[in-house]
């Protein structure tokens, strides 16, 4: 991703957008203001903060701190700053409040189970138990300055929360420039504020599992955040069964198919990731009780019974 190839395309009442190739996914960014200046600093500040995290924290990257401290699980820990700090505490804290669900120690689970192949194989018990073994966000050892993973074969991944980290981040980019009204856009990961100019609302269209590239409804996400997981573009099929990409670390093996996808709205798309993952994991009826004991959060579910949603999410379905 070059700065000088992501030009703000001007569009009409005072509204830019940028659209870019970054964190593995087709990115969008579209915020208003008065002053072209204004808006190619942002862009700028935006996409250079984008390429440092991705660079430091992708476990693609062989370099990255993700991979350092990869290739030194069991033998060394490995220094880290005081951002990372920051974030490893974040990864401990998110942790806590999914009672466990949350585990960026996971790498070895995906390592086993490969979507992508010609032919898909289903892991052995014993493989996947040995996998189930390296994970375990409760083992790793964070200091100040350090983390260790303490056993070889263990690995992190930041693939579960990194995009929805980053879109948080540069809507407080966006804020410090004097923004307003922007929407961020990382891979469907998704983050408001303000409402664009001359209309009432941000609108965001939640797709159909069943009917993939058409949108159900449209949410009003004026200063919220939506983000979805699903288990419905990314699986493989054998003996007649579904595999889902979405891992269970606490069971090694892919969600149930008939939990298709879902959608949560909260202040935070970091919040609102980490619930729709969540709540997939822990199916429909316990997985809408988990966004329903979370503080202004709202979601959907859907099933191959059909959607099911939270009390007050039917507020923000836009009728227009």
């Amino acid at each position: 991703m070059e700065l000088s190839t992501v030009n703000p395309q001007t569009l009409a009442n005072g509204l830019f957008r940028i659209s870019f190739q970054a964190l593995g996914t087709q990115c969008e960014i579209s915020y208003s203001t008065n002053s072209g200046k204004v808006a190619t600093d942002f862009r700028d500040g935006a996409l250079h903060w984008i390429r440092s995290f991705e660079k430091r924290y992708s476990r693609y990257i062989p370099d990255s701190l993700i991979s350092q401290i990869n290739r030194s699980a069991g033998l060394s820990p490995v220094q880290i700053d005081s951002e990372d700090h920051r974030l490893f505490k974040l990864c401990d804290t998110l942790h806590f409040l999914t009672q466990g669900v949350f585990d960026p120690t996971t790498l070895p689970l995906s390592n086993i189970w490969d979507f992508k192949a010609e032919v898909p194989t289903i892991p052995s018990d014993s493989k996947i138990q040995h996998a189930l073994e390296k994970v375990g966000w409760g083992r790793v050892d964070l200091q100040k300055d350090c983390v260790y993973l303490p056993e070889k074969g263990m690995g992190l991944d930041f693939g579960g929360f990194g995009k929805e980290y980053a879109v948080d981040r540069v809507t407080e980019i966006a804020k410090s420039f004097g923004i307003t009204n922007a929407m961020v856009n990382l891979g469907g990961d998704i983050r408001t504020i303000g409402s664009p100019r001359k209309t009432d609302s941000w609108r965001v269209g939640i797709e159909d599992p069943n009917q993939p590239g058409k949108a159900r409804f449209c949410l009003s996400t004026n200063n919220l955040a939506v983000a979805t997981s699903g288990n419905y573009q990314r699986f493989f099929k054998l003996n007649g069964r579904h595999y889902g990409h979405l891992l269970d670390h606490r069971t090694g093996y892919p969600t149930t198919s008939s939990y298709l996808s879902a959608s949560v709205i909260a202040n935070t798309c970091l919040e609102a990731g980490i619930l729709s993952t969540s709540s997939l994991l822990d199916g429909n009826q316990s997985g809408l009780k988990i966004i329903e004991n979370f503080f202004g959060a709202e979601g959907c579910i859907w099933t191959n019974d059909g959607l099911s949603w939270t009390k007050n999410f039917g507020d923000y379905i836009d009728s227009k």
